[in-house]
C-alpha cells in the first residue's frame, strides 16, 4: 500500500454544530485525522500506538446541518497513523465471516464479510493504546486509551466493546424474524 506524504490536504464534513476532537478519514489505510488538542492530549498523557502527528491543510469545509449561532475557530488538525500487527485476532474465539483462508499468516488481508464481536489472541498484543490488529482492518483502544477520552472529553470519537462490535453489511448474522 502506498503511504500518504504531505502536504495532507483534506476536505472536511462536519454533521454537527462544531468541528470534533476526531475525524473519520474516508481512505484507505491505518490513517486518521485528530485534532490539535487530542494531539497534544495524547503526548501528554504518554500514549501510545499513533505516529506522525503531521499538519492537515483544511481545503474545504462542508456542513450537513446549520452552523450554530455561535462562531467557532477551526482547530488544527493532524494526520497520524495507526500501529498495525501489534495484536492477533483469534478466530476460533471471534464470530467473523472470511471469503476463504489466509494467504499470507502476517497480515492475514483476505478480507472480512462481517463480523459479530472479536476477540484478540491471548498474548499478541504488545500494549498499544491505539492499533489495527492483523486480519481485521478496524481500530481498537486500549482501556487506557478510553479512560484518556473521558478524562480529556474528547469529542467525535464513540467507543465500543470488542465483543459487541458488529459490522453486518450482508445480514448474515441476523436472525430473521419469524411470523
Amino acid at each position: 500500500m502506498l503511504t500518504w506524504r504531505p502536504p495532507h490536504r483534506v476536505k472536511l464534513q462536519f454533521h454537527g454544530e462544531e468541528p470534533g476532537d476526531f475525524v473519520q478519514f474516508l481512505g484507505v489505510g491505518p490513517y486518521l485525522i485528530v485534532s490539535e488538542r487530542f494531539a497534544d492530549a495524547f503526548r501528554a498523557e504518554g500514549l501510545t500506538g499513533l505516529h506522525g502527528f503531521e499538519p492537515v491543510e483544511v481545503a474545504k469545509i462542508r456542513r450537513q446541518r446549520r452552523r450554530s449561532k455561535t462562531d467557532y475557530a477551526l482547530p488544527h488538525y493532524f494526520f497520524v497513523t495507526v500501529s498495525f500487527g501489534s495484536a492477533l485476532v483469534d478466530e476460533a474465539r471471534s464470530q467473523i465471516l472470511r471469503p476463504g483462508p489466509f494467504t499470507c499468516d502476517y497480515c492475514r488481508a483476505i478480507g472480512t464479510d462481517g463480523f459479530n464481536g472479536f476477540v484478540l489472541e491471548p498474548g499478541s498484543w504488545n500494549g498499544d493504546d491505539v492499533f489495527e490488529p492483523r486480519g481485521l482492518g478496524v481500530h481498537v483502544v486500549s482501556e487506557r486509551f478510553a479512560h484518556f477520552v473521558s478524562k480529556h472529553q474528547l469529542t467525535n470519537i464513540v467507543l465500543t466493546p470488542t465483543e459487541r462490535y458488529v459490522w453486518d453489511p450482508l445480514r448474515r448474522f441476523s436472525q430473521p424474524v419469524s411470523g
